[in-house]
């Protein structure tokens, strides 16, 4: 079963590994119903419940709560699909290391979308297929 991501997404996520680098960054994941993107090249072909990873919550927020009480209190509970994980050292692997979650994304260097994977639970290498699609602004009506 592929996992799917906007594009915009995993161009934003590796910006954020290479201004990291050489240190490695880990981050929570939220997925939107393909039915509440907007599409921004021709249509989506999804059904309009597939879950698609499109948007995260900085990994610096909350971290003064979570260093005093020990748990990240910045992503609601239940409400993450999925980390996203740089590894500096160029393995594309999840590493024991690694929080996981039902989807991880691993990048490494040159920190290229195409260069992005994905993996289940279990280690299990996923299809990861990018979507051309953005989440619609909040303020905006639909």
């Amino acid at each position: 079963m592929p996992t799917y991501a906007t594009r915009a997404l995993v161009s934003v996520l590796c910006e954020l590994a290479a201004d990291a680098d050489p240190d490695s960054i880990s981050v929570r994941l939220a997925a939107t119903p393909t039915g509440d993107l907007r599409p921004t090249d021709g249509q989506i072909g999804l059904d309009s419940e597939t879950p698609v990873l499109s948007e995260f919550y900085f990994p610096d927020a909350g971290s003064s709560l979570s260093g005093v009480f020990g748990m990240d209190l910045a992503a609601p509970t239940g409400q993450t699909a999925g980390r996203f994980v740089s590894h500096p050292d160029g393995d594309p692997t999840v590493s024991v290391t690694d929080d996981l979650h039902a989807t991880v994304l691993v990048a490494v260097p040159p920190w290229n979308v195409e260069d992005v994977r994905a993996y289940d639970r279990d280690n299990e290498r996923l299809d990861l297929v990018l979507v051309d699609a953005e989440t619609p602004d909040p303020e905006a009506p639909i």
